[in-house]
């Protein structure tokens, strides 16, 4: 059997939504566009939602909205991917790196208040792998020194956050999109909602959600993509050096089509983790991502954490094991204070991050997409559990 770690889930649906797009001529950004950006605010509860390229684009324009500049800091965990920490290098600002929680891979609420000065401007706390972070205490440090919050949730679309313990999702909690100042999410191939590349800005501020809209496509006035349409003119007017973001609408029928299905999407991929974890349960090799009873997790990744104290093999060695079985795997993160860029150009040292260096030596991340059968995530489940039973101590 070879199971591949991610597939994206596409079926007519998203095919019959892209021919359409084809067959109507406007395969850029243009009427597709609006109506993902709509819909999408409107199914995270946010006021203002803002289409554009890659959710690395997002975090940029986010940025750029609150003013960031050169010496500036921002704040952000080191278990992240690069482009959280690259954007704000974009400004000549420095990338405040902190440890996270050791249990949810999460920014540490007590580390990055400890790292804050009179040059911090922002947080940008990032919900690793869908689970949303302790927002109450990161508003609470952000409001009380003054900083702007830009959650980077690229991993959690749709997610909650401070359901009460026997909440269902209907209402009680709120939803990842509402919390923060601004919220980043990525479209890319391997995410939860996936247009192959794409992103999204939402925010309940009007005038960053406007500057936004105009910076996506080279800070040409408002609704310029409408001058090809009936309803524009050939006349536009650059108002600030803006970038080359915007969003396709080939890329938004796939988000439209694939919104339609977003919370069946995460209910399967929340199945699946119960499977696992519930054939995790009395493996002591095995260390199983944990449910949090005020959180509910958009299960973008099933990461494990190999109790090294009790196998014979390290990581490297389990995933060769899993390849051999046909099984693809995937580690999420290499630490951002370990890449020679930032622990060069900021001399970050792996004794400042105790937490993500225990978990990065230990996490392999496990196939969890919702095409996935029964049938091939009771035989991940088996061979986990029999590469562990072969290489017990």
């Amino acid at each position: 059997m070879q199971i591949p770690f991610h597939k994206p889930y596409i079926t007519e649906e998203e095919i019959a939504e892209v021919v359409d797009s084809l067959r109507s001529g406007w395969i850029t950004m243009g009427p597709k566009t609006m109506r993902f950006e709509t819909e999408f605010a409107a199914c995270v509860g946010a006021r203002h939602g803002v289409a554009v390229s890659s959710c690395t684009a997002a975090l940029h324009l986010a940025l750029k909205a609150i003013g960031l500049q050169a010496g500036d800091e921002v704040i952000i965990p080191t278990m992240t991917f690069t482009a959280t920490g690259e954007v704000v290098c974009y400004f000549g600002a420095k990338p405040v790196m902190v440890d996270v929680e050791e249990e949810s891979g999460n920014i540490n609420a007590v580390a990055a208040e400890r790292a804050i000065t009179e040059r911090t401007r922002a947080i940008i706390p990032v919900h690793f792998g869908g689970l949303p972070c302790d927002m109450d205490s990161i508003m609470s440090l952000a409001r009380k020194h003054g900083l702007y919050v830009i959650e980077d949730a690229a991993h959690a679309f749709p997610a909650w956050y401070g359901l009460s313990s026997d909440a269902k999702i209907d209402g009680l909690g709120r939803m990842v999109g509402t919390i923060g100042d601004m919220t980043c999410f990525s479209f890319y191939a391997t995410k939860t909602l996936a247009t192959g590349e794409g992103g999204m800005v939402v925010t309940g501020n009007e005038e960053w959600a406007e500057r936004l809209r105009t910076l996506r496509l080279h800070g040409i006035s408002k609704d310029a993509w409408k001058r090809y349409s009936g309803e524009g003119s050939w006349y536009y007017e650059v108002v600030e050096a803006g970038y080359k973001y915007n969003m396709t609408d080939i890329q938004a029928s796939l988000g439209l089509a694939q919104l339609r299905k977003g919370e069946w999407m995460r209910r399967r991929r929340e199945e699946i983790a119960r499977r696992y974890t519930e054939a995790f349960r009395h493996l002591d090799g095995i260390i199983a991502p944990r449910e949090q009873k005020d959180r509910t997790s958009a299960w973008h990744l099933y990461v494990i954490r190999l109790n090294l104290e009790v196998l014979r093999i390290d990581r490297a060695k389990f995933i060769e094991e899993m390849k051999a079985r046909g099984i693809g795997t995937s580690v999420h993160f290499i630490p951002l204070h370990r890449h020679p860029f930032y622990r060069d150009s900021f001399g970050y040292e792996a004794s400042q991050f105790p937490h993500a260096e225990w978990i990065f030596d230990r996490s392999v991340s496990l196939p969890i997409y919702p095409g996935m059968t029964d049938t091939e995530v009771n035989y991940v489940a088996d061979q986990v559990v029999e590469v562990c039973g072969r290489w017990k101590r």
